[in-house]
């Protein structure tokens, strides 16, 4: 089993799907990481020796922040954002959507469950 920046890559997976387990590291920065290593996209992560999977730690460590690193500096940008008081630090403290959506039909991932609000009764006509 692979183990690269903390995390154990799936065995049976393609290389170029397996690094993509690494937060921070998506399918085109895979295939980057394993052209420069000089293995096989195709390649299973089982089928990787040891020489190869050094070459993609040494790869990893010394060009990308990945994981803990990269969590750490996200949640720096947002705080820094909260303790500025601008309008994108407003919304993620109301915990809304930050990049303009639309907030009156959807949006429920950003603001939670439906709280459902009583509607006013109608007069009955006469």
């Amino acid at each position: 089993m692979a183990r690269i920046a903390g995390i154990d890559l799936p065995k049976n997976k393609r290389g170029e799907i397996g690094l993509t387990y690494i937060y921070g590291i998506g399918r085109s920065t895979a295939q980057r990481i394993l052209t420069e290593a000089g293995i096989d996209f195709d390649k299973k992560v089982s089928q990787w020796n040891d020489d190869e999977q050094a070459a993609i730690r040494n790869i990893i460590n010394s060009e990308l922040k990945v994981e803990g690193a990269l969590r750490s500096e996200t949640q720096m940008n947002i705080k820094r954002l909260l303790d500025i008081a601008c309008y994108r630090g407003l919304r993620h403290r109301k915990g809304l959507p930050v990049r303009g959506q639309r907030t009156k039909t959807n949006s429920r991932t950003r603001k939670g469950k439906r709280k459902t609000v009583a509607g006013k009764k109608k007069a009955p006509k006469k």
